[in-house]
C-alpha cells in the first residue's frame, strides 16, 4: 500500500516522527536505510530559520533535495511562517509538515505547537499562510486536543484540509497528557470521519502488533513511528513488513550490530564535531544498550568515554557479542 501526496509517493506509510534531539541527520540517514515511507525533520522554528540562527538550518538539512523526507515547521507569526515556508522549498525541501502537537511548555508558552488548539482560527491562518507560500505538499500534525474538554482534532483537520493540507497525523493524546498513559486510537476516528485526506495515527506504535491495532481502532491508512525506534532503526521496515507486505529488513545481529552503532557513533561526530556529537549521540548508546541488556558498570563505561576510538572499542563487550562469545 501506498499514499500518494501531491508528486509524492510515500510507500510504505510507515513514517518517523520527527523527535527533537533525536531524528537528526544520522539517524534519519539509518532509518531510511531499512526502509520508511517518510522521515521528518526536527521541528525548525519559522523566525529562527529565516533568521539563520545556529544549528536550525542544520536541523532542518535532510529535508533539502532528499526524497521521501519533510521538513517541520513550527510557527506563530503567518509573516514568519509563509517566509520560512518559502525559504524550505527555494532550498529543495520536497514536502512541508506543520507542527500543531509539540506539548513542550516552551514551545506552547511561545504560542505554537500544540498551543495552537486552543486557538483555531489562529492555527488556520498559519496554515493558509504555509500553503499559499510554497507549491510543494503541505501536512499537518497535531494531537486530540488541549485537554480532555476540547477535543477539536476533528474539526482542526476539516479546516486544514479544505484549506490545501494533503495529509494529516493525529497524535492520540492531548497536550495536557502529554506522554503519559496510553495513546487512544480510537479517538483518531472522528478525525477520520471529518477528512478525505490520508490519515496517520501516531502514538505508542511500538511494534507491527501495535501497529495493526492503531490502524483498525483509528481508521488510519499508516502509522507514524516515534520513541519505539530508538535503538532499532530497522523497526519501521519490520512493521511495513508485517503490516504492507514489504521485503522484511535484515535486522542486524553480532558484528553487524556493532558496525552499525559504531557507524552511527562515527556519523554523528561528524555531523555535530566531536565534542557535541559525542554528547547527541549518548541517548542513542544509551537505547541501543537498553536492547542489549549491557550490564550497569559497562553501560557507565561507554556513555562517558571521550576517546572514540576506546568507545568503539567497547562496543563489541556493550553489545553482548564478546559476552555471547564467551
Amino acid at each position: 500500500m501506498s499514499l500518494t501526496v501531491g508528486n509524492m509517493v510515500l510507500n510504505p506509510p510507515v513514517f518517523l516522527a520527527p523527535m527533537a534531539g533525536i531524528t537528526d541527520l544520522p539517524f534519519r540517514q539509518l532509518v531510511a536505510g531499512f526502509g520508511a515511507g517518510l522521515v521528518v525533520s526536527e521541528m525548525v522554528a519559522s523566525q529562527e530559520m529565516v533568521q539563520a540562527k545556529p544549528g536550525v538550518r542544520e536541523r532542518a538539512e535532510l529535508g533539502f533535495g532528499v526524497e521521501n523526507t519533510a521538513v517541520q515547521l513550527a510557527a506563530r507569526d503567518v509573516y514568519w511562517a509563509s517566509e520560512a515556508a518559502r525559504m524550505v522549498e527555494a532550498n529543495g525541501a520536497r514536502m512541508i509538515d506543520i507542527n500543531m502537537g509539540c506539548p513542550a511548555r516552551k514551545v506552547v508558552g511561545g504560542l505554537s505547537g500544540s498551543a495552537l488548539m486552543r486557538d483555531p482560527d489562529h492555527a488556520l491562518a498559519l496554515i493558509q499562510a504555509i500553503v499559499g507560500a510554497v507549491k510543494i505538499p503541505v501536512t499537518l500534525k497535531t494531537r486530540l486536543g488541549w485537554d480532555d474538554n476540547s477535543l477539536n482534532a476533528p474539526d482542526l483537520a476539516r479546516r486544514a484540509q479544505d484549506a490545501g493540507v494533503q495529509l494529516v497525523t493525529i497524535h492520540g493524546r492531548t497536550r495536557c497528557q502529554f506522554y503519559k498513559g496510553q495513546a487512544d486510537w480510537a479517538a483518531i476516528r472522528a478525525v477520520r470521519d471529518a477528512v478525505t485526506i490520508p490519515l496517520i495515527a501516531n502514538g505508542d506504535i511500538i511494534s507491527p502488533q501495535t501497529a495493526r491495532t492503531a490502524m483498525q481502532r483509528s481508521g488510519a491508512q499508516g502509522v507514524m513511528v516515534g520513541r519505539g525506534a530508538g535503538g532499532q532503526p530497522w523497526l519501521l521496515a519490520q512493521i511495513a513488513s508485517d503490516v504492507f507486505g514489504t521485503p522484511a529488513p535484515a535486522i542486524p545481529k553480532g558484528q553487524a550490530l556493532v558496525d552499525l552503532v559504531a557507524g552511527h557513533y562515527e556519523a554523528s561526530l561528524g555531523f555535530y564535531g566531536q565534542h557535541l556529537g559525542a554528547r547527541v549521540i549518548r541517548k542513542h548508546l544509551g537505547w541501543y544498550m537498553d536492547h542489549a541488556q549491557t550490564p550497569p558498570d559497562l553501560r557507565r563505561e561507554v556513555l562517558s568515554g571521550r576517546d572514540p576510538a576506546g568507545v568503539i572499542a567497547l562496543l563489541p563487550r556493550a553489545l553482548g557479542v564478546e559476552r555471547q562469545a564467551a
